[in-house]
């Protein structure tokens, strides 16, 4: 890939698409393109047209979505199916329409169904039902596969789907309404132990199993898909290695500092109960993650930490 090819990043302001963006410009890319949402409202399918016609870029990265955890997927169903189908629609097609050489969409472990053996593997997706909370979601990105497929199939392009595994880390989303259970636990850990070490309640068991990626090693693996022509149009992202959310929480809770007692509320859903990713096909093409689990929650603690001012203001 040509360093100085145009690469537009939809999405460049949240963790992924920062990024993304970060780790671009380290490897020595020099002609990126974003846009705030205010620029550009990538559900206005006016706007994208007018936006790729005028921009040409040779690169697409949809980093673009409406994201959230169990309870605002729960509680914003419409919003969470429908503005995301509107945004990789408007992207996908017009990539399409104005010969943009090589697309990638990124979507979420969410994809498959709830039941699916573990690990997950690629061809898991479509073959049982889903996760009732985040289904609204997971449909909208089963959509955006298939239309990448569907180009791949029919025209012949380089559009590829990428499906991480729970990502985490500096930049990410840490309000307990809408955040997802990683900074979630980050957040409560910390302000109960600036409150003297008050007892932290968390949703669920605990029991079940998930598997995180930092999201610099996300990133890298969009410029693996960048650089090298990756022969299928699914690729699942992630470390191949989960944990209970209980042991989580104790992992968190140490690198955080608190001492307090942590109470299950066992009346609050669990969601799937386990969520591994088979990694086998991006393992074999050559790509492995760097960051594990522990680094990865210190330094993202370290940046909650530096950036503690921007979530004062938010009461619980």
């Amino acid at each position: 890939m040509n360093k100085e090819a145009k690469i537009y990043i939809a999405g460049h302001r949240g963790m992924v698409g920062g990024a993304v963006w970060r780790i671009l410009e380290q490897e020595g890319y020099t002609n990126l393109i974003g846009k705030r949402s205010a620029e550009l409202d990538l559900r206005s399918q006016q706007d994208v047209e007018a936006f790729f016609k005028e921009e040409k870029p040779e690169v697409v990265i949809d980093a673009a979505a409406r994201v959230g955890g169990i309870l605002a997927n729960n509680d914003y169903p419409y919003q969470f199916i429908m503005e995301n189908m509107q945004i990789q629609n408007n992207l996908i097609d017009a990539a399409n329409k104005y010969d943009v050489q090589k697309f990638i969409f990124l979507g979420s472990s969410c994809i498959y169904p709830k039941f699916a053996p573990q690990p997950l593997k690629e061809e898991h997706l479509l073959t049982d039902s889903l996760e009732p909370t985040n289904e609204w979601y997971a449909i909208a990105k089963i959509t955006g596969v298939k239309a990448c497929q569907a180009i791949r199939k029919q025209y012949g392009k380089d559009f590829v789907s990428l499906m991480p595994t729970n990502l985490y880390g500096t930049h990410d989303n840490f309000d307990l309404k809408t955040s997802h259970v990683l900074p979630a636990m980050i957040r409560k850990f910390h302000e109960a132990k600036e409150n003297g070490h008050t007892p932290v309640t968390l949703w669920g068991s605990g029991t079940p199993m998930r598997e995180f990626l930092f999201v610099d090693d996300m990133a890298r693996s969009v410029i693996f898909a960048l650089e090298n022509v990756l022969p299928e149009y699914l690729y699942n992202v992630g470390t191949g290695v989960d944990l209970t959310i209980k042991e989580l929480a104790e992992t968190i809770q140490k690198a955080v500092g608190h001492t307090g007692e942590i109470i299950w509320d066992s009346s609050k859903p669990d969601g799937t109960p386990r969520k591994l990713m088979d990694i086998s096909k991006m393992h074999a093409l050559g790509w492995k993650h760097q960051v594990e689990l522990q680094e990865g929650i210190e330094k993202t603690y370290q940046w909650f930490l530096e950036n503690i001012e921007n979530f004062k203001e938010v009461k619980l």
